[in-house]
């Protein structure tokens, strides 16, 4: 059908020239193009849309986008899909939840929904979008306004001057396959899922644009607040941080970057106090609930506020049996809940960015965020393109949560070989990170050199935290090398356990004894904690990992399907002994008892 309509405009177009997706592939909705959406109002898109899965991009060959509405009984040619009507699903969701036949599905999909909305001459309408995976193009009335790349980072486009009187039409050509110069690339060790997965919503502003607030303490100061300020269309704007500032602050072809003397009540696990932040511009207004710390190293040591900390962790994925990589408030709670029973006062929110309620409920509950991007393995480092990619996403997730005191560290890789072109690429990251947010560590999950048994990575010259990731007892059953490396590395930097454990299968086809066996997990954990306990240069550790999870490289009669390292089972309610064994030790090490 419509192989020879105007819409595909012939059919060498439509059915054989490959390049058809070339146009599409503009890559230009970045971090460019985000607004603050602090205490502004939002019309939620959520609910359910009109859907197909299309493996052949038969959508993008004919032209699916340019499609009027209209009775099928009147057309002259038989559609292939008809994107304003038939099957539905909700928003937000992941396909693979929804129906067997879509589980393992990865290629494009289309979501389209009705936009019934007038437009407004006096202000401006952005929609956005909190994360579709991983190729998100975007299409208004057929008209195609751009894509965004990579799969867990918000994205915004502005509809001002394309939203039209009456009903508009947005489609949403969704693509999750996994390619070599993706991040994470083609071989992965998580589930992929696919569609749009976080909020949808549209926002109205004035004319003029609050883009972004950036409030913080001055770096290596208690008495200066720092406040990094981007309008669209105002000469100035005011600040107003409860019981702190108030002041009208200048502003040069829309920007400022101005310290104010004040002492705040200072953000800690112990004491996470927030404080109410307005930020006015003409008539446009954004709030905030934020903490005001220092994070620091100095040798080896990580310093809050001033004081040592030991980092009490736990890593943790996106990842739910019934819902995939979907979140609620629900599961974010219970999900804190356990690390509090934990006794941990840091969390890894791996291997990509998370909802962004998750780093806002850490704020409030005084959980330090170790927050990464999905630099995952053997990442194309020598692709420009790829670059691209892995810098935007860093700069979305910098701009969204970099008001979050809770997020202390960004992470800029994981497990990646130490090449030249791997160095280049992650110290650029390391750099870009440095350079939009001061008041950070910088980390990644760094490999040990298992020829000298040593921690030694050239980027770790770029890093505030070298992560290292062993699993010596599991993947390295030689346990006794893991005291080599203690004894051999000599670390001028902290070190963080940033992966560690063993898998149990304790469902009812899971072994009582030896690998997989919920005792064999226990045993692991013990060996750890007294191995690492000697090592004064490690100065935290975040297990692998809170929950089992779903992936499908893990296909082991004891896995069928899951990654079963999890203090907890799938069910996100069972605890297995490894559990109340990392509980104790993270108790006596806050009593200073470890």
């Amino acid at each position: 059908m419509l192989e020879r309509s105007d819409l595909a405009e012939n059919a060498l177009a439509a059915l054989h020239d490959e390049a058809y997706d070339r146009a599409f592939d503009r890559r230009d909705l970045t971090a460019q193009g985000m607004i603050f959406i602090g205490g502004r109002k939002a019309q939620s898109l959520d609910g359910d849309w009109n859907f197909c899965v299309d493996l052949l991009d038969t959508g993008l060959r004919q032209k699916w986008f340019a499609m009027q509405p209209g009775d099928p009984a009147d057309r002259i040619e038989p559609w292939d899909y008809d994107p304003h009507m038939g099957e539905t699903v909700p928003v937000p969701s992941n396909w693979q939840m929804l129906q067997d036949r879509w589980y393992f599905f990865e290629g494009g999909s289309w979501y389209t929904r009705p936009l019934d909305i007038e437009p407004d001459p006096d202000g401006r309408l952005f929609l956005r979008i909190g994360a579709a995976s991983y190729d998100c193009k975007v299409f208004l009335n057929g008209e195609y306004l751009g894509n965004h790349l990579g799969a867990s980072t918000p994205f915004f486009v502005e509809l001002t001057d394309h939203v039209r009187e009456g009903r508009n039409w947005l489609m949403l050509f969704v693509d999750n396959r996994r390619r070599p110069d993706r991040l994470p690339m083609q071989n992965t060790d998580w589930f992929n899922y696919g569609g749009i997965y976080r909020e949808v919503s549209l926002y109205r502003t004035p004319r003029t644009v609050i883009r972004d607030l950036f409030v913080t303490l001055a770096p290596g100061r208690y008495d200066l607040i720092r406040a990094e300020i981007e309008v669209e269309g105002a000469t100035e704007a005011h600040l107003r941080i409860d019981g702190l500032v108030d002041r009208t602050i200048p502003l040069t072809d829309g920007r400022a970057v101005i310290e104010i003397p004040a002492e705040p009540h200072l953000w800690s696990t112990d004491d996470p106090h927030l404080y109410d932040v307005e930020l006015t511009a003409g008539p446009d207004r954004v709030t905030d609930r934020v903490g005001f710390r220092q994070i620091e190293r100095r040798g080896t040591e990580i310093l809050l506020n001033g004081s040592p900390i030991w980092l009490r962790g736990i890593a943790v994925h996106e990842d739910d049996e019934k819902l995939g990589k979907l979140t609620n408030h629900a599961d974010l709670t219970r999900r804190f809940d356990h690390a509090k029973a934990l006794n941990s006062n840091f969390m890894r929110l791996a291997h990509y960015p998370h909802h962004e309620d998750a780093s806002r409920m850490a704020d409030e509950r005084g959980i330090l965020i170790w927050a990464e991007i999905p630099v995952y393995w053997a990442i194309d480092f020598a692709n420009p393109a790829t670059q691209a990619d892995a810098r935007n996403q860093l700069a979305e997730l910098v701009r969204r949560d970099r008001n979050r005191a809770s997020v202390v560290i960004w992470s800029v890789g994981n497990e990646n070989p130490d090449t030249d072109a791997r160095l280049d690429f992650m110290s650029d990251l390391a750099a870009l990170a440095r350079r939009m947010d001061p008041t950070r560590l910088i980390a990644a999950a760094c490999l040990i050199n298992h020829n000298t048994l040593k921690i030694e990575d050239r980027l770790a010259e770029h890093l505030d935290i070298i992560g290292i990731n062993e699993y010596y007892g599991w993947y390295d059953e030689d346990f006794d090398d893991l005291e080599k490396i203690g004894r051999n590395s000599d670390p001028d930097r902290p070190v963080v356990i940033s992966e560690t454990g063993a898998d149990a299968d304790i469902t009812p086809q899971g072994p009582k004894t030896g690998l997989f066996s919920e005792a064999y997990q226990a045993e692991i954990y013990r060996k750890q904690i007294a191995t690492l306990s000697k090592l004064d240069y490690v100065k935290g550790m975040s297990p692998w990992i809170l929950y089992d999870f779903r992936t499908e490289r893990r296909q082991g009669i004891f896995q069928r399907g899951w990654n079963r390292k999890g203090l907890i089972a799938a069910d996100k309610t069972t605890r297995k002994q490894a559990f109340g064994i990392l509980a104790d030790f993270y108790a006596r090490r806050a009593e200073g008892k470890a």
